[in-house]
């Protein structure tokens, strides 16, 4: 099954220009990276997603948690939460080849819908993210959704029922009741996500623990509990991850300089926004700006 996945993903780079490098498919919420390296940590925003290394290793930090998987094991990802990646094995004779593949959350509900014994949560609230083995059904879905690459006219027809399939053996698998915490809109991780999504999408603006913790429908010391035991960072900690990387893309894409993405990502001092890229990100900000234009892969997911 490893060597039917690494075939299809290499025979679909050699059709698209070969090489190294991140490659996006016509399949949605698809893509996948090739690279004979190891390398530096990427800052990077997971969303709920199936991330597969078909070859060599890789680690991910989500705040101050680290987790690490290899060939024949996938990271699931039940939560948007900012990390920092990297791969750990890669040369020339094995690169290092891993793909993402977005959880589609509206199948995934219908799926849990017709189930007749749905998975029972664990509403404990844990880290939003785990390592499992990637393998039996859930892998063949996987190696046949890949080999729709070769015919694109089938993916549209094709697609929605091995995603079907895909949600199925995830929600009956070994760790269904981690993963139905996506779809259940009375879980703990269900109501955190929507307040994620609440501060995601006014992350320019100061943070408010009560309004936050009010989506959840949590108290606000709960809510701060339980928010950083999902994602290994405080609410204050998660803004200024999507503030930064927010005037990262807009500065790697050469679209405005530092003072401009400081004020557009919500700093009110280009002091500061500076003191704490360079602290995040390891280098000034102009500096790192013109490194990400040369570097495409320390950019990828």
């Amino acid at each position: 099954m490893q060597t039917a996945l690494i075939d299809a993903l290499n025979a679909y780079a050699a059709a698209n220009g070969g090489g190294e490098g991140v490659f996006e498919t016509p399949i949605g919420g698809f893509g996948f990276m090739r690279t004979s390296r190891e390398t530096l940590p990427s800052h990077i925003i997971y969303r709920p997603a199936l991330c597969i290394v078909a070859q060599g290793e890789k680690q991910v930090m989500f705040g101050d948690a680290p987790l690490a998987y290899g060939e024949g094991q996938a990271l699931i990802v039940n939560v948007e939460i900012p990390a920092v990646g990297r791969v750990t094995k890669a040369n020339r004779e094995k690169p290092f080849i891993g793909m993402v593949l977005e959880l589609a959350t509206p199948i995934m509900r219908d799926v849990m819908e017709e189930l007749d014994a749905p998975p029972v949560p664990n509403d404990d609230v844990g880290l939003g993210a785990f390592v499992a083995d990637f393998e039996g059904p859930l892998a063949d879905c996987v190696v046949r959704l890949v080999g729709l690459l070769k015919t694109p006219k089938a993916i549209p027809v094709l697609q929605p029922a091995i995603m079907r399939e895909i949600s199925f053996w995830l929600l009956t698998g070994a760790h269904g009741g981690e993963i139905v915490k996506l779809v259940l809109p009375t879980s703990r991780t269900r109501r955190l996500s929507e307040a994620i999504q609440v501060l995601r999408n006014n992350f320019t603006e100061p943070v408010r623990i009560d309004d936050l913790a009010a989506v959840a429908h949590m108290s606000p010391s709960s809510f701060h509990q339980h928010f950083k035991t999902l994602t290994s960072m405080t609410p204050l900690q998660y803004q200024k991850q999507l503030r930064l990387l927010r005037a990262r893309q807009l500065m790697s894409d050469g679209k405005i300089n530092v003072s401009d993405a400081a004020y557009q990502v919500g700093y009110e001092s280009a002091s500061q926004f500076s003191r704490e890229y360079a602290r995040m990100f390891g280098t000034p900000p102009k500096r790192d700006a013109i490194d990400l234009r040369t570097s495409p892969l320390e950019r990828a997911l």
